[in-house]
């Protein structure tokens, strides 16, 4: 039991393959957008301020053995 390859077949071959690559651009071109965003936002990001030392705690005696 074959199939045999007729022109209707072809043409819907053809039309599956154009809507897969078409969905398959849109979705990659969604997520790199997506990254992208991610990426710039990151990056603006402030960075966080180092906590307050005082000037005396940057000396340590040293301790007797």
């Amino acid at each position: 039991m074959g199939t045999s390859l007729t022109p209707e077949l072809w043409r819907l071959f053809a039309v599956l393959l154009v809507a897969a690559i078409g969905v398959t651009v849109v979705l990659t071109a969604a997520f790199d957008a997506l990254a992208v965003r991610l990426l710039c936002r990151r990056a603006h990001k402030p960075p966080t301020p180092m906590p307050y030392r005082p000037e005396h705690a940057r000396y340590r005696p040293s301790v007797p053995s």
